[in-house]
């Protein structure tokens, strides 16, 4: 089944794109997401005249996700954690850490598009790529600190 895609689809291509997929998939998942439309003759016609309107929404898009990139490198942030002895963390700095504290500073991004590789348990600094777009990756910068203590030391 050829289908014409309305948004990017990161396994199948970019908007605008004429694709081949499984008739299932088609039917049942790209087009009641409207994800995607059948590609009939009048539908590729209509793609042709819309063309240039994906193009300049694709290239405001980038263009968005530029100016997120730049503002997210800018950044600095410092995760305190509890740590026990020879600094050794409890528990580890996951996505989901990451996109609490970028929240915290005003930016709402998924934490699928934090590229973590593995849960980090151990103190440092790191710098983790965020995928903004498909062409778009900006680094972000933090510290892993220890957390100050909550019991007094006597």
């Amino acid at each position: 089944m050829k289908v014409i895609l309305i948004e990017t689809v990161p396994s199948l291509g970019k908007a605008g794109d004429v694709v081949t997929v499984a008739p299932g998939y088609g039917r049942n998942f790209l087009i009641p997401k409207r994800v995607a439309l059948e590609a009939t003759p009048a539908n590729i016609r209509l793609l042709e005249r819309q063309k240039e309107h994906f193009l300049q929404k694709a290239g405001q898009e980038k263009q968005r996700a530029q100016e997120l990139a730049a503002q997210i490198e800018a950044l600095s942030c410092a995760l305190p954690r509890p740590v026990g002895e020879n600094e050794k963390l409890f528990g580890s700095v996951t996505t989901l850490d990451l996109q609490k504290v970028l929240a915290d500073k005003g930016f709402s991004i998924d934490r699928r598009k934090i590229l973590l590789a593995t849960p980090i348990k151990s103190l440092g600094s790191f710098t983790i790529p965020v995928k903004l777009h498909p062409e778009v990756t900006a680094q972000i910068k933090f510290e892993v600190v220890p957390a100050p203590s909550t019991k007094e030391k006597s």
